[in-house]
């Protein structure tokens, strides 16, 4: 499948949505990203890790120091309570501007 560029707004929701599972590393969750969307979306390092600062900042994660699969040192991304609240309002404004695309586009 060809790749398309991350939709404006969604690598924040997406990256809260895969942490959902547990805790991960940065790579990882591009890897799950890639993996779940067949290798059509991907989350660039340049985009995921300010994507992740940020959403470390807000407090929707939480992060801690440990050693990834290869023996490298990493930072394991966990979803906090106050992400589960966001990713769940993040959820509900997309599909909200989702259907209003898909009436344009069935209606213009």
């Amino acid at each position: 499948m060809p790749q398309i560029p991350m939709p404006k707004g969604a690598l924040a929701m997406l990256i809260l949505r895969v942490l959902r599972s547990g805790p991960l590393h940065g790579y990882a969750i591009a890897q799950r990203i890639r993996l779940l969307s067949d290798e059509v979306l991907e989350a660039e390092e340049g985009s995921l890790y300010p994507a992740l600062q940020r959403i470390l900042v807000e407090g929707w994660v939480s992060a801690d120091w440990g050693v990834s699969e290869t023996g490298r040192k990493v930072r394991f991304y966990r979803l906090t309570a106050s992400g589960v609240k966001r990713l769940k309002h993040e959820i509900q404004e997309f599909d909200q501007a989702t259907a209003a695309i898909q009436a344009i586009l069935r209606l213009a």
